[in-house]
């Protein structure tokens, strides 16, 4: 399916699969808490944990983050790092819903440098949620034929495309800490 029809399926509450850096993902609108909690039961995945924001610039991830509360070196460190395979655990700001940030006070957000998501996310207007397009504890597909057949019938579209060949899915790092997690 093309950018315009999964952009237009996400702006009415779907969920597509689609190719990131380096894993296909499960994407959806995180402003749409019925979007989202289908996701999560997709794959079998506790709320609490919490999901990646996935953007083509800072600018989408604005509503759902608080810049004001990193130092201006840790706001830069993660500045440095985008577009790319980066994933940052920021501070989430008061309006980021639960049903993204989960149990935790931070929010993953990426600016992504694979140009078919930022397409969808600038189609869609705004940042979509990016999870790896698999069952909870189940291997991470890193091509379009290794789609769990219940994800592809569990998804309105999968969307066109390749990963970059990234060997993993994007790194982790706390950016109040430093700390890296994946």
């Amino acid at each position: 399916m093309d950018v315009a029809a999964c952009a237009n399926l996400l702006r009415n509450g779907g969920l597509i699969a689609y190719p990131t850096e380096g894993v296909w993902g499960l994407g959806c609108d995180p402003r749409d808490e019925a979007a989202v909690l289908r996701l999560l039961a997709l794959k079998q995945r506790d709320v609490a944990k919490g999901l990646i924001l996935i953007a083509s610039a800072e600018a989408q991830l604005a509503p759902f983050i608080d810049t004001a509360s990193l130092a201006e070196s840790q706001l830069a460190e993660v500045r440095a790092s985008w577009p790319g395979p980066n994933t940052w655990i920021v501070p989430a700001s008061k309006a980021a819903p639960r049903w993204i940030t989960g149990a935790h006070d931070g929010i993953a957000v990426r600016v992504t440098a694979h140009p078919l998501v930022r397409a969808l996310c600038d189609g869609f207007g705004g940042a979509l949620v990016s999870t790896s397009a698999n069952i909870a504890s189940e291997p991470s597909p890193r091509t379009r034929e290794e789609l769990d057949p219940r994800i592809v019938v569990g998804v309105d579209a999968v969307s066109g495309g390749e990963t970059l060949g990234r060997a993993q899915p994007s790194t982790i790092r706390d950016a109040r800490s430093g700390v890296t997690l994946r």
